[in-house]
């Protein structure tokens, strides 16, 4: 590989890594309803159990989207797409923790 595909390469990552944590205001998982979301228990049961459990995140159902977790900075400007589709229901939830989203606490009941 030349050097300049591999300075490139790493100003590519970079570049599209600089953000940070506090730079996060929302995100949103996208992935569809059923086909490969149905192939993949762990996650499906993430996105139907625990990720509406979690503060300034929301599920979007798009018709044959791959699971992806898409965190979004002001003006929902999008600052990085991640996938789910090879995390088990444990990784998602720790990912979305290392991002900064805490699920929101249960109210108790009288």
């Amino acid at each position: 590989m030349s050097f300049l595909r591999v300075l490139f390469c790493i100003g590519f990552i970079t570049i599209s890594s600089a953000y940070m944590l506090s730079d996060i205001k929302s995100a949103k998982i996208e992935t569809c309803r059923g086909c490969s979301l149905n192939r993949l228990p762990e996650v499906k049961n993430f996105v139907m159990q625990d990720a509406p459990l979690y503060d300034r995140l929301q599920v979007k159902f798009i018709s044959g989207t791959p699971p992806e977790l898409v965190l979004l900075g002001d003006d929902d400007m999008e600052l990085e797409r991640l996938p789910l589709s090879n995390l088990n229901r444990q990784e998602c939830n720790k990912l979305l923790e290392n991002k900064g989203f805490h699920m929101i606490p249960k109210k108790e009941e009288f």
